[in-house]
């Protein structure tokens, strides 16, 4: 539970088989974030255990866990510099080509390019300013580049244009392609690129 509150999550089991997608639904403050925030260590457990390839994630250094795990949250956050450092964040020596294949795979590049300086043209909050949708697809091609082993969507697609979302829809199976995913979603569109679909309420699976 958060600041002692109730539990948010209670009797929860769920297992990811390596190379799957799995999305959690329900209705909002069923927990389904609170398991991706499990997952990378922003909390730890207060009973129970995460685990991943068998090892609690509290025995591992916080740092190799979220180079395992890449998380695309729905609140983008982007630094004060240019748009191909934002995308190259976990690999600051990612090579220009790196960077433009990240960006074209997350639906990007199109936007990046119309930008006054391009890949160069500085962000943050005295740079340029960019949609939620924008800033979720350098997101997106940001946690491309990290080439995690675990991927977790949350609620990445929520503030993308309904025009950009087929296009960002098949960026996504691409990226997710042989690599665990877990997705955190609302729309149909998204969770229907899953291969199973777990129901959550009240912190407990109720279906799947």
């Amino acid at each position: 539970g958060y600041d002692a509150a109730a539990p948010v999550l209670d009797d929860f089991e769920l297992e990811l088989v390596a190379g799957q997608s799995v999305a959690l639904v329900g209705a909002t403050g069923t927990g389904k974030s609170t398991v991706a925030r499990l997952l990378v260590r922003f909390y730890d457990v207060e009973r129970g255990r995460v685990m991943i390839d068998g090892i609690d994630v509290r025995d591992l250094p916080v740092l190799d866990v979220r180079r395992a795990v890449g998380i695309v949250f729905e609140d983008t956050l982007l630094f004060h510099d240019s748009v191909a450092a934002n995308i190259a964040f976990a690999e600051p020596d990612a090579s220009v080509e790196s960077i433009e294949r990240a960006a074209r795979l997350a639906g990007a590049h199109d936007f990046i390019m119309g930008l006054p300086e391009a890949y160069e043209t500085m962000l943050g909050e005295r740079g340029y300013s960019l949609s939620g949708g924008q800033r979720q697809r350098i997101a997106i091609a940001r946690a491309i580049i990290s080439d995690p082993r675990v991927l977790v969507l949350d609620d990445a697609s929520s503030s993308v244009d309904p025009s950009k979302e087929q296009e960002i829809r098949a960026a996504l199976d691409e990226v997710m392609d042989n690599r665990t995913t877990m997705i955190i979603a609302h729309r149909p569109a998204t969770i229907a690129l899953a291969d199973r679909v777990i129901v959550i309420d009240e912190g407990r699976i109720v279906e799947e």
